[in-house]
Order: structure tokens, then sequence, then C-alpha cells
């Protein structure tokens, strides 16, 4: 069976759309699209109608790159006021072989879930710190082996129920089944996560079009976050107040022309453009660069500060992905602020290079994680789709129940 998995990312500037195949435990992209988006603001669905016309054109986009029609996303969800709850679950090995299997871990989280949730939350995710078999040493993975009792230490997160069911009925309403839902940060983490960041305490900020979230994670477990209000339209309504001209032409100026840092800016580089006013003017390259340098400190400093409210231990590792992180010589700028522990997002996935589809690809990493722990196989496709894919698809690589738990994550809670 091929393994193919669309997720979507709606976000208040674009809405990200990505196909993946998993083949020979590799991701491969098939296709992927971003489409601006309308009725969006940071981050939070304000007009349902306009967001529909976006999302309908999303989809449209993507199928017709790969030839057949979209029926199952893992969709994000806001993580505005999302919270991230310790709990502990326990439960007797019933199988005569005491052969710990993948039902056995479910049933185990299972018992986390019975943590008291606020009336207004609803439970995204639960996420396994660790096993422990019969009370002796945790392991991460107890499949396969035998014992009496499963217990496990896990994280439980939540986010207001409104920041679920506005995403979910939006894309439904056209037509597409949610098979699960994520937040953004946690999709972050599965996509960059490696040996270095596996027993260490780190950060990742994800610096979007009007927000940027500050997301802490220990040993590759997120554990708390929090947003700012400013993302990459604060750059280009600088731009655009600066030099009288259209925040449309300010957006150009900042992604096809200017730098993250002024230190490698030339002053004889220039930029003509018309203001309001029809009037022609120049910019020089170091102008630019300093307008986009100064907002792009903030943001960071904003962070720095946002980081050390989250925790006071040390960050061994700060990792910047977002939109705004493709950025030319913004690495500079991330150095005068963090020092050498920041580094820019790589993402290893085959066909993806721009760090704005972090999110969505992550997502899926962490559905697929979740499959392995449930020991089932699954694909969004039916077999006749993936063969159409499969036709097309060398043409296309690279191109760019009563509650929503039980609804969304029927496939891992029932047998």
């Amino acid at each position: 069976m091929k393994k193919i998995y669309t997720s979507v990312d709606i976000g208040s500037d674009t809405i990200k759309v990505v196909v993946c195949e998993l083949f020979k435990n590799r991701l491969n992209l098939l296709a992927a699209t971003s489409v601006k988006s309308s009725g969006i603001k940071k981050g939070v669905i304000t007009d349902v109608e306009k967001a529909s016309v976006s999302l309908r054109k999303a989809f449209e986009e993507i199928e017709t790159m790969l030839g057949v029609k979209i029926k199952r996303v893992i969709a994000s969800v806001p993580s505005y006021f999302a919270e991230y709850t310790y709990a502990e679950g326990t439960v007797e090995i019933i199988n005569e072989e005491k052969v710990i299997t993948g039902d056995d871990v479910i049933r185990c989280l299972h018992e986390g879930i019975k943590t008291k949730v606020k009336s207004n939350y609803e439970i995204i995710t639960v996420i396994p710190i660790d096993f422990s078999i019969d009370g002796q040493e945790p392991v991460k993975n107890p499949k396969g082996l035998k014992g009496n009792s499963l217990s496990s230490r896990m994280i439980l997160v939540t986010t207001p129920k409104k920041n679920v069911y506005s995403v979910v009925n939006l894309i439904e309403s056209i037509g597409v089944s949610v098979e699960d839902i994520s937040l953004n940060n946690i999709g972050d983490i599965y996509i960059y996560k490696n040996s270095n960041t596996e027993s260490k305490l780190g950060v990742i900020i994800n610096i979007g079009s009007e927000i940027t979230t500050v997301s802490l994670y220990n040993k590759n477990i997120i554990v708390k976050s929090s947003i700012i209000g400013l993302g990459g339209k604060n750059v280009d309504n600088d731009l655009a107040y600066i030099y009288k001209i259209s925040n449309e032409q300010a957006t150009r100026i900042k992604e096809k022309f200017a730098l993250g840092h002024k230190r490698y800016a030339s002053l004889n580089d220039f930029y003509e453009v018309a203001t309001k006013n029809k009037e022609v003017i120049s910019i020089n390259q170091f102008e630019a660069s300093e307008i986009v340098m100064s907002r792009l400190e903030e943001i960071l400093t904003l962070a720095k500060k946002e980081i050390n409210l989250l925790t006071n231990k040390k960050i061994h590792y700060i990792i910047i992905t977002g939109g705004m992180s493709n950025m030319a010589h913004l690495k500079y700028t991330v150095d005068d602020v963090f020092g050498k522990v920041a580094t820019i997002g790589s993402i290893k996935v085959i066909g993806v290079r721009d760090n704005k589809y972090s999110s969505a690809l992550g997502n899926i990493v962490y559905f697929i994680d979740k499959l392995k722990m449930r020991q089932k196989e699954y694909s969004m496709f039916s077999k006749e789709d993936a063969e159409e894919i499969s036709s097309v698809k060398k043409g296309l690589l690279n191109i760019t129940n009563d509650s929503m738990l039980g609804k969304v994550f029927g496939y891992f809670w029932s047998d």
C-alpha cells in the first residue's frame, strides 16, 4: 500500500498544502502549494466565506498538480492559549503472552486523558515522554517487550475548543475530511528534531506573517509556548510607511531585494519603485536592509524575553523557522541577538527548501509517528488515487463521536 498523506496549514498570509509519500522510511514531497489567504487574522479565522474561497483555491491547485481530489487531511489549529499538562497512565497487560502491543500503548495513553480537562478546552494530542514496564527503568518504545503492567508519563496538549472547531468546520465545509489535528509548534519539532535535540532543552521560534510563536521543548517534547503579535507583515508595513509605497510593493522589496542584515548590503544596488503619489524613487539595498533588520531585531529580542519567561534553565539550541527565516543574511541578525546557540532551520524532506512549509510537513511526520505507535498502516488516498498520482508524479516531484477527539482520533483510539 502506498502511504500518502496531506497536511494543511491555514495562516494569516498564506494557506499551505503539502502532499508527501512515505517510501522506504523516507518522506518525499509529491506536491506543495501556497495560496494567499483572506479572512484570517493572526492565525484565527475571522471571515469564514473569504477563508473558504482561499482554501478552495489552495486545494484546486494541489489537485491539479496531482490529478486527483484531496479527500482527507491533517490540519493545524491555532495554538493561542494552548496548555501542556503533565499526566500519567497505567494499564494491565491482558493478553495471555503478556507481550505489549500498540493497543496496550494506546490504552495506557488513554488513561492519561482522564486527567481533568477544562470544559471549554479540547484535547489535541497526547505525547508520551516514556514508558515503564512493571515499574522498571523507563523505555521509549515498549512494544514487543513482556510485562504485567505498562505505565507512561505524558504531555496532554489542549487548546480552546473554538481554535479547533473553526478550522475543522472550515475544511469540512468544502468537502474534505479532517483525519487528524495538531499544532504548528508540534509539527516544527518533528521536522527539525535530531540526535542533537533529543536529550536537550531547546526552543523553536516560528516567525509567521502576523505572529511569532516561541515554543519550548524538553527532549523533543513541547512543554510551553507563547505568541508575540509581530511578524513579517510588520516589516512590510515599515517599508511601506517609510517609502510611501503599497504593501504589495513593500513585500516584493522584502522578498526580492532587501537582506536580513545590513552588514553585506550594497549602497550601490538600487530598486526602483513608484510611490502612492506616482513618484518613481530609487531605494538602495543598504537602507532597505537596515529597515528590515531593525524590525527583525525587535521580533527576535522580544522572542528572547519570552524564552526567559518560559524557563530559567540553560537553552541548548534555538531554531528559527517560518517564512521570514528564508531571508538572506538573517543569520547575522540572529547571531547578534542570540549568539551561536541559534541556527536557521533546514528542512531535510526531499523537494522542500522553504521553511514556510516546516509546520505542515512536520505534522505529517508526527502523524506517521503516531501510526507506528498504533502499529497500523494508513494512507489518505485510495489505491486507485494513489496509482493515479504515481502515473503523474514524475513531472510533479519537487513542485512546490460527540467530541472532536472522538471524531478525529477515532482511527487511533478504537479497535
